[in-house]
């Protein structure tokens, strides 16, 4: 089955070019010059991949990202001119999967899309539950539940795409500091291992749904220039 690439960017140019190179490459492709037109598109046809200008004319890019992850999974190429580190944190922490500043090299943003593609909302088969006082992981049902201090019982709460993959990764190491380059191949695949902003946006995320104390994990702990580790026995 062909898969679907949305692109979603103001400039012409780059439409026409990511259509002519995605085409080739074997997408089928649909593109869209504003924000709303890209939330219409993505909800008659939810496409394989999604690439995303932020500097779009109606509404922001991080609004379009926003309003897409309250629904769907899809895996969002954030495509942007905006340099500065506050602006990638803001897409990865509104649930991007990627970021590639403009200009860009078509063959990494070909590699890129491939890699988005390939992620889907499986992890890895056979990766053991994890449950501690404060939350449970069922990585086959993909259920994810705390347990809140003054409340009973436990409470489900959503989990991205990329954070189970994150999780599986440490959960096969559980207890063991994994390194960012494997986290990094593990979630987001062969081509990255360098991107370890990335992870630090993740596991801020992840600590604020999973750590009763954000401020001072006790699960999710970082070893400062090596990695993670996952430590719930």
């Amino acid at each position: 089955m062909t898969a679907r690439v949305l692109v979603v960017d103001d400039d012409e140019t780059i439409r026409r070019t990511l259509r002519i190179n995605l085409r080739a490459r074997g997408y089928e492709v649909e593109v869209v010059g504003d924000g709303r037109s890209a939330l219409d598109a993505h909800a008659a046809q939810p496409p394989d991949v999604a690439i995303l200008d932020l500097g779009l004319p109606d509404l922001d890019g991080i609004e379009v990202l926003r309003r897409i992850r309250e629904t769907h999974a899809t895996p969002v190429i954030v495509l942007s001119a905006r340099h500065e580190s506050d602006d990638k944190v803001e897409a990865l922490d509104e649930g991007a999967d990627d970021y590639v500043t403009k200009p860009f090299g078509m063959d990494e943003l070909m590699a890129r899309v491939r890699a988005a593609q390939r992620r889907g909302a499986d992890t890895p088969p056979g990766t053991a539950p994890v449950e501690t006082a404060d939350f449970r992981l069922d990585f086959d049902r993909h259920l994810a539940q705390v347990r809140r201090a003054g409340t009973p019982g436990w409470e489900a709460i959503h989990l991205t795409p990329t954070e189970w993959r994150i999780l599986a990764c440490l959960a096969t190491n559980r207890g063991i500091v994994v390194p960012h380059q494997t986290i990094l191949r593990s979630a987001w695949g062969p081509a990255y291992g360098r991107e370890s902003n990335y992870l630090r946006v993740y596991a801020n995320q992840l600590r604020r749904k999973l750590e009763p104390e954000p401020g001072a994990p006790r699960y999710l702990r970082t070893e400062p220039g090596i990695g993670y580790v996952l430590d719930v026995d």
